[in-house]
C-alpha cells in the first residue's frame, strides 16, 4: 500500500498562549518605531492578560533597551488608557490590568536619569502632560463611578503599584494634581469588606506622604477636616483586622500564650498528651537558625497601613476618637485599639531585627504619643468603661506579669513601653526610640497625676525597667554619652524618675506600690552616683540629688542602729517595709516644678525619621502591589 499524502504535524511540546505571542511582538527591538495596527490592538485586548508571562518578559528587558522601545510603550500606556474610558467589559479591565503590570514593571527599573526616562517610555517629554492628565483622570472616573467593585478595586491597586514604583519621580505629582481624596473615600464607602478597603488606605498614606515636607500636600490638608463617621469607622475596622492578620503571622512562627492548667497540659506534662481529648500533633518548633529568619522577614508589608493610621492620627481628631472608642463588632472579637496594640507589642519586641521592622515599631510609637497627648482621649483610656483584653507578646525574656483579665487601655500602654525599653537595648542605641518611649511614660503619669488617677497596675515592673535602664546607661556610657541626643534622653529619664517620686501618692493604687518605688531606688543608690558622674549631671540639679538623697536616707536607716543595736544586714521583706514607712518622717523631697511639662509632638522633629519609614512602606507597597 502506497503511504498517503496526509501527513500530521507533530505537536508542540509547549502550546504558547497567544497573548505571550502579542507581547513579543509589541516588544521586538527590530520594530521599535513601527506604529501596530487597530487589529493588533483589538486583538491584544480581547485576551486575558498572562500576568506572569508579561512580567517575565519585562523583567527581561534592561532599561536601556526599554527606552529603544518607548514607541511601543507609549502606543501601550495611550491605548490601554483609551480602552479604560471606553468602559466596555472585558476590554477595560483586561486594559487595567495590563497596564498596571507595565507599569509596575517599567518604572522598577534602574533608569540612567529615573524621572525624564520614566516620562520618555510612558509618554514622550512632549505629551507627558496630557497623557498623564488623561490616565489620572480615568483611574479617579473609575475609582469613584466604575460599574462594579471589582473593576473600581483594580483601579486603586493601579494607581497604588504607579505612586509606590514611581514614588521618587515626578509620577505621583499627577496624583497630587489632581485630588483623588473624594473619589477614595467614596470607594471606602461603598467597600463591602476589609479586603477592598485596605488598597485604598494603603494608597492614602503614599499621596499623603509624597513630598509632604517639600510642598503643602493635598492629601494632608484633606485629612485634617474629613469627619464622615461611617467612612472613619470602616477604615478603622479594615485597619484593626489587619493589625491581627501581621500579630497573627509572628504567632505563627512562635506560639508564645502560655496554655491554662487543663487535663490536655496535665498529661502533656507527664508525657501522656496522646491521651488529652481532642489532642493533635503539634506544630514543629523551628530550629533557632529559620526562627530568626522567619521573624527578620515580618511585619509583612501590609503593616504600611500604620502610615496613614499615624498620618490621619495626627491630623484628625474624629479619627483618634474613634480609634480609641470604636468597640469590637461581635464579642469576643478584638476591637481596632486591642488590634493594635498587640500588634504593636509585637513589633516592639522584634523591632532591632532589622531597620524595616524598627521603621514600623516607630509609627506605633508615633500613633500612641498623639493619643497620649490628647486629654479627652487619654481620659477615656483610663476608664473601665473602656476596658479590653490585649494579647501581648511573650516571645522573649524578660517577661511582663501575665494579666488575663480586661484592663484599661492606659495600663497596657505602660506595659508596651516597659517592653519596648527592656527589648531594645543595645550599645549602638536607638536614641528617638527610647526618647519617645519616655515621653509616652511621662504624658500617661503626668495625666494620671494630674487627675489623681489611681491606676491598678503592676508598678514594680516600671520602676525596675527604668532603674535597669540607668544601670545599663552607666555601664555603656561610653558608647551612649557621645551622641549630642543622650542628653535629652537622660535629662527625661530622671525627671520622669524624679516626678513619680514626688507624685506617686497621687496616682499610686496602694502604699505597697509607693514603698516599691523607694526600696527600689534605695537598691539603686550607688547605681545613680555613678549615673550621674558618668553623664556629668551637675550635683545642683534638683532631680538627679533628689532621686540620690532618697537613696541614701533610706540606705542609712536600713544600715543605722535600733534601739541601740545594730540593725541586722539580712532584713525580712516586713522589716524593709517597716523602715520604708518610719522612713516617711524624716524624709524630705525636694521637688522641681515643671517635671510634668512636655511639648506637644512636633512631626517636623523626626523629618529624617518619617523620610525613612515612608521610603520602606513605598518598597513594601510596591511588593504589595503584586500580590493585591
Amino acid at each position: 500500500m502506497e503511504p498517503s499524502p496526509l501527513t500530521q504535524d507533530s505537536r508542540p511540546e509547549i502550546f504558547q498562549p497567544k497573548i505571550i505571542r502579542l507581547y513579543e511582538a509589541l516588544f521586538k527591538e527590530e520594530e521599535e518605531d513601527t506604529e501596530l495596527s487597530d487589529g493588533f490592538w483589538q486583538e491584544f485586548f480581547l485576551h486575558r492578560p498572562d500576568v506572569g508571562g508579561l512580567k517575565r518578559i519585562l523583567d527581561s528587558i534592561p532599561p536601556d533597551e526599554m527606552l529603544h522601545l518607548q514607541s511601543h510603550s507609549q502606543q501601550l500606556v495611550r491605548r490601554a488608557i483609551s480602552g479604560v474610558k471606553q468602559a466596555k467589559p472585558p476590554a477595560d479591565e483586561i486594559a487595567l490590568e495590563t497596564l498596571t503590570v507595565f507599569l509596575d514593571a517599567a518604572l522598577t527599573k534602574k533608569y540612567t536619569n529615573p524621572s525624564s526616562d520614566v516620562i520618555s517610555v510612558l509618554a514622550g517629554l512632549h505629551d507627558a502632560d496630557a497623557v498623564m492628565t488623561d490616565f489620572v483622570a480615568v483611574l479617579d472616573a473609575v475609582i469613584r463611578n466604575g460599574r462594579s467593585i471589582p473593576l473600581r478595586l483594580k483601579a486603586v491597586r493601579a494607581t497604588l503599584s504607579i505612586t509606590a514604583a514611581g514614588f521618587h519621580t515626578a509620577l505621583p505629582s499627577y496624583f497630587t494634581h489632581r485630588d483623588l481624596f473624594p473619589s477614595l473615600m467614596k470607594y471606602i464607602q461603598d467597600c463591602e469588606n476589609s479586603t477592598q478597603v485596605a488598597p485604598a488606605f494603603y494608597l492614602l498614606g503614599l499621596l499623603t506622604n509624597y513630598n509632604k515636607f517639600e510642598f503643602q500636600n493635598p492629601y494632608r490638608l484633606r485629612l485634617d477636616d474629613f469627619v464622615n463617621d461611617a467612612i472613619i469607622q470602616k477604615m478603622i475596622r479594615g485597619f484593626g483586622e489587619n493589625c491581627l492578620k501581621l500579630r497573627d503571622a509572628y504567632v505563627a512562627v512562635q506560639e508564645d500564650l502560655p496554655e491554662g492548667w487543663t487535663l490536655g497540659s496535665t498529661l502533656s506534662y507527664i508525657g501522656l498528651g496522646v491521651l488529652a481529648p481532642g489532642s493533635r500533633p503539634l506544630t514543629p518548633t523551628p530550629a533557632a537558625e529559620e526562627t530568626k529568619s522567619l521573624f527578620g522577614a515580618l511585619p509583612g508589608p501590609e503593616a504600611g497601613t500604620l502610615l496613614t493610621t499615624y498620618d490621619f492620627a495626627n491630623a484628625n481628631k474624629v479619627f483618634c476618637f474613634h480609634l480609641v472608642s470604636l468597640q469590637a463588632e461581635k464579642k469576643p472579637d478584638a476591637s481596632p485599639l486591642s488590634a493594635f496594640l498587640s500588634l504593636t507589642s509585637y513589633l516592639f519586641q522584634h523591632a532591632h531585627r532589622s531597620a524595616r521592622a524598627a521603621s514600623y515599631a516607630y509609627l506605633s510609637l508615633f500613633i500612641l504619643q498623639v493619643l497620649v497627648e490628647d486629654q479627652m482621649l487619654v481620659k477615656k483610656m483610663c476608664s473601665d468603661e473602656s476596658k479590653l483584653s490585649v494579647r501581648l507578646c511573650r516571645q522573649r525574656q524578660p517577661y511582663l506579669p501575665l494579666v488575663r483579665s480586661e484592663r484599661v487601655p492606659a495600663a497596657v500602654i505602660l506595659d508596651l513601653m516597659v517592653d519596648a525599653i527592656n527589648h531594645n537595648l543595645r550599645r549602638r542605641l536607638d536614641y528617638d526610640f527610647y526618647i519617645l518611649c519616655l515621653a509616652i511614660l511621662l504624658r500617661t503619669i503626668s495625666y494620671l497625676s494630674r487627675t489623681k488617677t489611681r491606676l491598678s497596675y503592676h508598678w514594680s515592673e516600671l520602676w525596675r525597667t527604668l532603674l535597669s535602664f540607668v544601670r545599663f546607661l552607666t555601664t555603656y556610657e561610653s558608647d551612649i554619652r557621645s551622641n549630642y541626643k543622650s542628653s535629652e534622653m537622660v535629662d527625661t529619664l530622671v525627671g520622669l524618675l524624679a516626678f513619680t517620686l514626688s507624685a506617686g501618692e497621687n496616682f499610686l493604687p496602694d502604699p505597697a506600690s509607693y514603698d516599691d518605688l523607694f526600696y527600689k531606688l534605695t537598691e539603686s543608690g550607688d547605681v545613680l552616683v555613678k549615673f550621674r558622674d558618668a553623664y556629668r549631671l551637675s550635683s545642683q540639679t534638683g532631680s538627679i540629688q533628689s532621686l540620690i538623697n532618697v537613696s541614701s536616707h533610706y540606705h542609712s536607716l536600713l544600715e543605722g542602729n535600733e534601739g541601740g543595736k545594730a540593725r541586722s544586714k539580712n532584713l525580712s521583706p516586713r522589716e524593709v517595709s517597716t523602715v520604708i514607712k518610719q522612713g516617711y518622717e524624716t524624709l524630705s523631697i525636694e521637688t522641681s516644678e515643671g517635671l510634668d511639662r512636655w511639648d506637644k509632638f512636633r512631626e517636623a522633629d523626626y523629618k529624617p525619621v518619617l523620610k525613612r519609614i515612608a521610603r520602606t512602606v513605598v518598597d513594601d507597597a510596591k511588593s504589595l502591589a503584586e500580590f493585591l
